[in-house]
């Protein structure tokens, strides 16, 4: 498998030439440069992503399993980790698990599997994208790019996202990413929690399907298949506190896909 994926993963690279800089252009993205870490056993295709990346502006670290990982974590500034899920010792998933613990820090899978059933565990675990062996190197950047801007690291401020949504007791403040119970206490959202109640605050009492919410939320581009909105909206009940067996803020419409259902006031 792994001589199957560098195959495919070199002859991509062949056909992709390196963006060329003016002199002010590069110092100005030197700057902004975001830095990954890419972990997997492979020291192979390490070196193979990690030679992609760079050519693209990254930075970039490597480290072959759970120890190095978690020694670059402490080392380093990361951005953004893109983790290995088949590994020797701690694996991919209980790796993203440990560090979902204890931080927000963007994560994509990479994994020989490419059944549905492991994505969604995946992203159970935390994980903000995933992505199955062999691909493209265009669509492992892509993928980065787009978790990196979801982020908001470097995301601009509207308008828009300056107002504050109040639902039920609730208050939502996007632009500072903060969701607060009725006392006032501060309830952590995912990446994912977030973007979905953005979604719904700003499209009450209307049903949306899988498809709109995919592409309101995240995009297509970052969950390729359906069921892991009814992960994202499963933990976010949670989150809300609404019962699961008879939910009253996030409701599932039969055939049609979820609905708000609170009266959203916005100030």
């Amino acid at each position: 498998m792994t001589h199957c994926f560098c195959a495919h993963f070199c002859y991509s690279l062949l056909h992709i030439q390196p963006r060329s800089f003016e002199n002010s252009d590069y110092i100005s993205l030197m700057e902004k440069q975001s830095h990954i870490l890419v972990v997997d056993d492979d020291r192979e295709i390490r070196d193979l992503v990690a030679k992609f990346l760079k050519q693209h502006n990254l930075r970039v670290t490597t480290a072959q399993d759970g120890r190095e990982m978690k020694r670059a974590l402490e080392d380093w500034s990361i951005d953004l980790v893109v983790l290995d899920v088949m590994m020797p010792g701690e694996d991919g998933l209980t790796l993203c698990r440990n560090l979902r613990a204890s931080s927000q820090m963007p994560v994509i899978m990479l994994t020989a599997m490419g059944e549905e059933t492991d994505r969604i565990i995946g992203l159970e675990m935390g994980a903000d994208d995933y992505l199955a062996k062999p691909f493209n190197p265009r669509e492992l950047l892509a993928r980065i790019k787009a978790v990196l801007r979801r982020s908001g690291g470097q995301e601009i401020v509207t308008a828009e996202d300056a107002d504050v949504f109040i639902f039920n007791k609730w208050e939502f403040r996007p632009e500072r990413r903060e969701l607060l119970n009725d006392e006032g206490v501060l309830v952590s959202l995912s990446r994912g929690e977030f973007e979905l109640l953005d979604t719904f605050v700003r499209h009450p009492n209307r049903v949306l399907n899988r498809d709109q919410l995919l592409d309101m939320a995240r995009g297509r581009e970052a969950i390729p298949f359906d069921r892991a909105i009814d992960v994202q909206v499963s933990r976010l009940r949670k989150k809300l506190k609404d019962d699961p067996k008879n939910p009253t803020l996030v409701k599932t419409v039969r055939g049609g896909g979820y609905m708000f259902t609170a009266k959203v006031e916005q100030s």
